[in-house]
């Protein structure tokens, strides 16, 4: 039987009883019930061992049978974006042209005004993706690039400012999730320069954090563009016959790869975690050996990690493995995009394409996000793409690359945890840790894979707080 207690709880503010808690612990153990006290959970296990904890004032929540998961973390998602864009999604402008950049809609399209220019333009856009998110279960997210570098930017949406309108934000306990953000000193999707990084760790000073809410955990590096675009530096040739290159400033491949390292170990050296969009296969494996070299100098668990990672080999995966660096991928980007792909660089840049299944065997840390608005944040498409690799067609695309439903939502809960350095805090219902759940109105186990975005979200809590309830 599982059973797990805080000490000292003689009664509880919320008890979720009389249904399937997916606890997504190390044994991936199955629970009848969960008692919350003060924002934490305090106990896990059958219904009968958490009714003693049902006092007077104890909220009490009869699932019937509905299913409990840890709350989702949303591991890269660009939330002041998504609050100017939704429901517009930036997947039908790749699929149309190949790629995708970061320009605003035209005044009057979907998703609003063509640029956030005030601090009440950006706060709504935040408050409006918070519920959002809220709706779907996600109760943190990883907001990556914000800073100087964009602060003229054209959608207003990734500037420093904006990192100081989720910490006032945060401390005003408006937001609806805890937000990790990443600075930015080059250009999204952009260049950027060694020298403008190395100015900005010394003289930009962000917010303060704002504990269990809002913090800035490191920078966020653009390696290189996207395939499709013939814009990721490359080892095969593109159909056109070039290579792609890094988008850090340099005369030459060898000149940008060296800034490319320095910047790397710049960060690195000065106590940030560090994100790089990285995705041909050339520079995934450099980046990996770059991050792999500033880990060894001093061992500390600094959890780096690459995002995107359209193309990596199987050497490539083998160093993010040893040297504990995480991948953070987006399980729908393969199945609407491996076209794009095959017309680029030919069918056999396939075998090194998003390899979901192939980094969780090598034993890396494997995250699955959205980069929203990318595509959809509703993170039951994103888990449902792991699994089928099915796109909206019908064709299935990468099959042998395909995850169990567990191994999927682990890249949903406890491995963004990690990736925020918070598995001892969040991640898993286990008693101790904050009490964000999800509630759904089915079992994410017991439905077809291709259905999983058609199971209702019923209720989303925060810290031991409903933030949502439908």
């Amino acid at each position: 039987m599982l059973e797990h207690d805080m000490p000292d709880v003689s009664a509880a503010d919320l008890v979720l009883t009389g249904g399937r808690v997916h606890t997504v612990d190390a044994q991936d153990r199955i629970a009848e019930a969960v008692a919350v006290s003060a924002g934490r959970i305090a106990r896990v296990g059958a219904a009968e061992t958490v009714a003693p904890l049902i006092g007077p004032r104890t909220r009490v929540v009869h699932l019937h049978g509905r299913s409990v998961l840890p709350g989702i973390n949303d591991s890269h998602l660009h939330g002041v974006w998504l609050g100017s864009m939704w429901p517009a999604l930036l997947m039908d402008q790749l699929a149309g042209s190949g790629g995708h950049t970061h320009e605003p809609p035209p005044d009057g399209a979907p998703g609003g005004p063509a640029r956030l220019e005030t601090e009440a333009d950006r706060r709504r856009a935040i408050l409006r993706t918070a519920d959002l998110l809220a709706s779907f279960g996600i109760t943190s997210y990883t907001e990556p690039g914000l800073g100087p570098g964009e602060d003229a930017g054209a959608t207003g949406c990734f500037g420093s400012a904006a990192l100081h309108d989720y910490a006032e934000l945060a401390a005003e306990g408006r937001l609806k999730a805890r937000v990790t953000a990443l600075t930015l000193f080059g250009e999204l999707d952009g260049r950027s320069s060694a020298a403008e990084l190395l100015a900005g760790l010394r003289d930009f000073k962000p917010p303060a954090d704002v504990p269990g809410r809002f913090r800035v955990a490191g920078v966020k590096i653009f390696a290189d563009g996207i395939p499709p675009m013939r814009t990721a530096w490359t080892d095969r040739s593109y159909s056109d016959g070039t290579h792609g290159a890094l988008l850090v400033d340099g005369n030459s491949d060898a000149e940008r790869e060296a800034a490319l390292r320095t910047m790397i170990d710049a960060a690195h050296d000065a106590g940030h975690q560090i994100g790089v969009h990285a995705t041909g296969d050339r520079t995934t494996r450099v980046v990996a050996d770059a991050l792999a070299t500033a880990l060894a100098r001093d061992g500390r668990d600094a959890r780096h990690y690459l995002i995107h990672g359209d193309l990596l080999a199987p050497r490539t995966l083998t160093v993010l493995a040893a040297a504990r660096i995480g991948l953070n991928t987006q399980a729908g980007i393969p199945v609407a995009t491996e076209p794009m792909i095959v017309d680029a660089l030919g069918a056999d840049a396939l075998r090194d394409a998003w390899p979901t299944r192939d980094a969780l065997d090598a034993g890396v840390r494997l995250s699955l996000s959205s980069d929203a608005p990318v595509l959809t944040p509703d993170w039951r498409a994103g888990l449902a793409a792991a699994v089928t690799r099915r796109g909206l067609d019908g064709s299935v695309r990468g099959e042998a690359q395909r995850l169990a439903v567990a191994e999927a939502l682990r890249a949903y809960t406890v491995t963004p945890a990690w990736q925020d350095g918070m598995e001892d805090v969040k991640g898993s219902v286990e008693a101790g840790k904050v009490a964000d759940l999800c509630v759904l109105d089915g079992d994410v186990f017991a439905v077809e894979p291709q259905d999983l975005p058609s199971v209702p979200v019923r209720m989303t809590i925060l810290g031991g707080e409903v933030v949502y309830e439908g």
